[in-house]
């Protein structure tokens, strides 16, 4: 991860990112990789993607949302209309023609909404166990309530001894952000990867996501055992045929 660069904006954020840049005969589409919630550029489906970019001469951009891995600024500050914003200026600044975005968990409701903001540049999007509006569907009511009341609620952690929060100013924009309910204006291909078995996101919010697309172009695939993190190697060589795929 030495070749970590960083982006200035103009409130001060500094947000670091890795930029694989295309080879001048690669006109591919860039991959544009979104971790998941508290997640980072640093993990294995994000790094094995920019190896495969990088070794195939395709370009691909990793990023830390502010408030994660070596980005600054304060987590609780974080929401999905600030990072996406952050997403954009990145790609803006640093990205060239067509993108295709990739987003992993959280990643995929955010992917959704970078790519209705792309418009013509959205050459697709591939979404990992995508989970678009988990502040409504994966939250009780008693939650609901005390982060209305702005408090944070704390969940167990599976993946660390940490619980992870969700702070209120996450889950307020989060309901301001509901997409599942209504039909998704994004025409390009799109893939939808979810495993069976995974214990946080259900792998029927991905057929759900199929429904509301208006593309025409979407490719759901189950992996019977599959996780959430969908990190094995079979899962990772399955991701990168799938990424192939798209665009």
């Amino acid at each position: 991860m030495t070749d970590i660069r960083y982006h200035d904006l103009p409130d001060g954020r500094r947000i670091a990112f890795r930029l694989a840049e295309p080879s001048p005969d690669n006109a591919r589409p860039t991959l544009v990789f979104l971790p998941g919630y508290m997640s980072d550029m640093a993990g294995g489906k994000a790094t094995a993607l920019f190896d495969h970019c990088a070794g195939t001469g395709r370009g691909c951009l990793l990023m830390d949302y502010s408030g994660c891995g070596q980005s600054s600024g304060d987590f609780a500050d974080g929401t999905l209309g600030r990072w996406r914003d952050e997403v954009l200026a990145l790609i803006d600044a640093h990205v060239a023609g067509p993108v295709l975005v990739v987003g992993s968990s959280m990643g995929g409701w955010l992917m959704l909404m970078v790519g209705m903001a792309l418009g013509q540049r959205l050459a697709g999007l591939v979404g990992i166990a995508s989970a678009p509006d988990f502040t409504d569907w994966d939250r009780s009511g008693e939650d609901k309530e005390t982060l209305g009341r702005g408090e944070t609620v704390f969940d167990p952690n599976p993946y660390g001894p940490e619980p992870t929060p969700m702070h209120p100013g996450f889950f307020a924009d989060g309901q301001d952000n509901l997409l599942l309910g209504s039909p998704i204006p994004v025409t390009c291909p799109v893939r939808l990867l979810h495993g069976q078995a995974d214990a946080d996101v259900p792998w029927e919010t991905s057929l759900r996501l199929a429904d509301a697309l208006e593309s025409r172009d979407v490719v759901v695939t189950l992996v019977k055992g599959g996780d959430h993190r969908l990190s094995r190697e079979e899962d990772i060589a399955r991701l990168i045929a799938i990424v192939e795929d798209a665009a």
